[in-house]
């Protein structure tokens, strides 16, 4: 177990070093508060003692501080006499416990050792949550490429953390969905899930929105109304679009997320919100501070853990999937079976997808709304590219056969998933939902070797 120790008197400092080195933890002290938070952010330690008192910082900024920037060590404060009330705020705001100065020895031990064991189970609590993390959100994020498979990974760790995180990815390829994901692998994941469109809603109406407003603080302002913030209070709020939010309420939300408190509009108290803030844009939001349209302070504070989601057309193999998912959710609405053909299932996997994941879904419910009960083909599908009556156009060669089409497309998918088996045909007849047979005969029919 490794700690930290933060105090700017030099003889506690080297005392208390010397106790906890004895007792067999890796120990290390610093004498200014602003280089230990430095340090404290940049290196890993599982438990932090710091002194309430101290010049520059005293002992809730700092723990302040440290959460923000989402430091996750559990801390114990010291204090003097007479410091007791500072102690026991740090800890109503987070802190694991405090020691009263003059310490025992065997006080501090003791003190320390139950730290270490609530730490112990943390980690055990949070082993368990990452190994059953991807199934928990299997009905939200169909994940078949490695690609999503990794991104689900890294989101189920990231959930294990307060920090803010930002998703990036174009428009449609499923950004509030992962958010969703992230909040049900949290520990927040019995408090409320909230998502507002920073783009959809007027200037005027936003500030309202996401930090509420007070009777009379405007014209029909007819009573004190809480805004988003504060009903997401011990949840999850995802501002979607973030790269839209209008450059004077991006100080206030910077203010938000820096004091962990929010002002209603006409109002002239704060109230503290205990909210995860995920957002998520389309938008290169790094060039939009190049282009002073967004906060560069803002930027940072967001962007401190990142997720990526690929779009559509570099992930195919999510395609069948997501098309088996979409039709289930498709019948469910109509009230009869949806199915789609194996000559279409060619087709569509094969198309770039421009819209992404949203295009698809709608697609899907289109066809299955159109078509009636029988097994959607790939004429069913209107996929912007057409004659304008529905029909798909592609060309092979400058052939518009769709035989030659799915065989193509046949020949491609059933390579790419020899390459990702490394040769094994069992392993690839999996990738490709079909039995070793078929493979076999595919194979013999398409020429391919492995």
């Amino acid at each position: 177990m490794r700690l930290l120790i933060v105090d700017d008197d030099a003889d506690l400092r080297q005392s208390l070093t010397l106790l906890l080195r004895e007792t067999g933890y890796e120990v290390v002290a610093e004498a200014d508060p602003e280089d230990a938070l430095r340090r404290a952010l940049a290196e890993d330690f599982d438990l932090i003692l710091c002194d309430v008192r101290m010049p520059r910082l005293d002992g809730l900024a700092f723990l302040r501080r440290y959460r923000s920037e989402g430091g996750s060590a559990l801390l114990i404060m010291t204090s003097a006499y007479g410091a007791e009330d500072a102690a026991v705020a740090a800890m109503r705001e987070g802190a694991y416990d405090y020691l009263r100065k003059p310490f025992r020895a065997d006080e501090v031990v003791l003190t320390v050792r139950k730290a270490e064991e609530r730490e112990r189970l943390r980690r055990e609590v949070e082993t368990l949550r990452s190994t059953i993390g991807a199934d928990a959100v299997r009905d939200l994020v169909v994940a078949e490429s490695k690609a999503m498979r990794d991104l689900v990974e890294l989101a189920s760790r990231v959930a294990r953390h307060n920090t803010t995180v930002l998703i990036t990815g174009e428009s449609g390829t499923g950004k509030e969905v992962l958010a969703k994901a992230i909040h049900r692998m949290s520990a927040r994941h019995e408090g409320s899930f909230t998502a507002i469109n920073c783009a959809a809603i007027p200037e005027q109406l936003l500030e309202s929105e996401l930090f509420g407003h007070t009777k009379g603080a405007f014209t029909g302002a007819v009573a004190d109304r809480m805004g988003l913030f504060e009903t997401a209070h011990g949840g999850t709020l995802l501002l979607d679009e973030i790269g839209d939010l209008p450059l004077g309420l991006q100080a206030k939300l910077l203010r938000v997320l820096e004091e962990g408190e929010v002002r209603r509009v006409g109002g002239r108290e704060g109230k503290k919100v205990d909210v995860r803030v995920i957002a998520a844009t389309a938008k290169a939001l790094d060039q939009a501070v190049e282009r002073n349209e967004f906060r560069a302070d803002l930027y940072y504070r967001l962007d401190v853990l990142r997720l990526h989601i690929p779009p559509l057309r570099e992930r195919p193999e999510d395609i069948p999937a997501l098309l088996a998912y979409f039709a289930r959710q498709a019948a469910q609405r109509i009230g009869h079976a949806v199915s789609i053909t194996p000559q279409a299932l060619a087709v569509l996997t094969s198309h770039p997808w421009p819209g992404n994941v949203r295009e698809l879904r709608n697609a899907v419910e289109r066809a299955a709304v159109l078509a009636g009960a029988k097994p959607l083909e790939a004429t069913d599908f209107s996929l912007g590219n057409g004659t304008g009556n529905g029909a798909t156009k592609f060309t092979v060669n400058g052939s518009y056969d769709l035989r030659s089409h799915v065989e193509e497309v046949e020949r491609a998918l059933i390579s790419r998933a020899l390459e990702a088996s490394k040769g094994n045909r069992r392993e690839a007849a999996g990738l490709l939902g079909i039995s070793l047979r078929t493979l076999f005969y595919k194979l013999r029919r398409a020429q391919l070797t492995s």
